[in-house]
């Protein structure tokens, strides 16, 4: 059964809509949800760090709208707040994102109309990948028509983003009067739903053995190797799930 408040995702793909504006518009509806909300909630207790930090609402509210996905702009508040310069931030924060990368290397192919499709939608719909964004459109885009999926993601996506910049801003200018525990817990929401969502969406052993490599290694990585931790944490941990169910494959067989 669906909440009164949550559009029937699945009832909408029965009656396909002919125009992309109309899939753009239920892309915007569906964006009205719980994840969506956790990840509002994450930024609400990043506008108290950034405000901490000496950011000024510009500034955040730039970071926001541009660098969108959380851990890069955490990371680059970071290097920002050290005083690391523009290329040294620059690099830290293209290593952060490095995971972005595959992510949507498997989202184009899915929402691309062969012979229709223009380079610039992609690279509009890219904008918006990040964990919420992916976890959603992987698992519902499949179920629509070819022809609705961009423009679902794109109105899915602007929807989101456009509600969480809303809602940092106003939290930036209201954080004084939050106390300093909840904008630390709801900041932490965020890391806690993208762990939950991505092992609620694994469809493969190698998925969830690369997540139980990388809860094991990350803090060892953290402690001896900082600033790259994320990166090597990626590169070993998804190497020994890899060779590890290849490995368990083969002697099963």
């Amino acid at each position: 059964m669906t909440a009164p408040d949550q559009p029937d995702i699945d009832q909408e793909f029965q009656n396909p809509p002919e125009h992309a504006r109309v899939w753009m518009a239920r892309g915007a509806r569906a964006a009205v949800s719980i994840p969506a909300f956790i990840l509002t909630a994450a930024f609400v207790g990043y506008a108290g760090l950034a405000r901490e930090t000496g950011l000024t609402l510009f500034e955040t509210l730039a970071m926001t709208g541009f660098v969108w996905a959380l851990p890069s702009i955490v990371v680059l508040t970071g290097a920002i707040s050290s005083g690391m310069g523009i290329l040294p931030a620059g690099i830290a924060v293209a290593l952060a994102s490095v995971r972005l990368m595959p992510m949507t290397m498997a989202l184009m192919p899915l929402v691309k109309v062969p012979g229709k499709t223009k380079t610039w939608q992609l690279l509009i719909a890219s904008h918006f990948v990040a964990v919420t964004a992916w976890v959603f459109a992987m698992k519902h885009l499949p179920d629509m028509p070819r022809e609705g999926r961009l423009p679902f993601f794109i109105g899915f996506g602007a929807a989101v983003t456009s509600f969480v910049f809303c809602m940092t801003g106003v939290s930036y200018l209201l954080v004084e009067s939050m106390p300093g525990m909840v904008a630390g817990a709801l900041f932490l929401l965020t890391p806690v739903y993208f762990l939950c969502s991505l092992w609620g969406a694994a469809r493969l052993n190698a998925d969830r053995a690369a997540m139980v490599a990388g809860l094991l290694l990350g803090p060892v990585f953290f402690t001896y190797l900082p600033g790259l931790d994320l990166l090597w944490t990626g590169l070993v941990g998804g190497t020994i799930a890899y060779l590890g169910t290849r490995i368990m494959r083969r002697g099963l067989s």
